[in-house]
């Protein structure tokens, strides 16, 4: 049914994993969000359409496939530009951020480096695995020899902890 309040809250807990799984497969930001919000469209009336008896491996996929379709697009996109570029190229500017910002994207940096910095050992390694090596919840138990739930609970106490800082600076 539309509107399931566990299909929304299912969503939202997952939503910044998505989005970053959207935007490892495509390398752009603000397209993986659209990308995963025309995926919550698609989750929400195929939920109601059917039972999910794996929910959120359905949501993954959804992302996956919309992922790789936009990337399709945006390739046949440069393809058709190729032809033009030699025109563009002179007027391009340079493409290097402000003094400011990247004074305050170093900010940020030195800031999460902190906050990592103060996590417990096994936290800190649950979410570098997860964040830098890009593993799963399931390979991070494997590898660190935990159960799932809690190498997941150690990856989200991370980013919580993370967030936390972050937003408190």
């Amino acid at each position: 049914m539309p509107d399931d309040p566990k299909i929304l809250a299912l969503y939202l807990a997952h939503r910044g994993e998505l989005v970053s799984y959207a935007n490892k497969l495509i390398g752009d930001m603000a397209h993986a969000e659209d990308v995963v919000q025309e995926a919550y469209l698609r989750f929400e009336k195929a939920s109601g359409d059917r039972v999910l008896e794996e929910p959120l491996a359905y949501l993954y996929r959804i992302v996956r496939n919309l992922s790789f379709d936009q990337s399709h697009r945006a390739g046949v996109e440069r393809g058709r530009q190729i032809d033009n570029s030699a025109a563009v190229l002179p007027h391009l500017r340079d493409c290097r951020p402000s003094p400011e910002n990247e004074a305050e994207a170093r900010q940020e940096l030195m800031a999460l480096s902190l906050a990592m910095a103060d996590l417990p050992e096994a936290n800190r390694k649950a979410l570098e695995l997860h964040r830098f090596d890009g593993l799963t919840v399931r390979q991070i138990a494997e590898r660190m020899g935990i159960s799932v739930g809690s190498a997941h609970a150690l990856v989200v106490n991370a980013l919580d902890h993370c967030r936390e800082r972050m937003f408190r600076r």
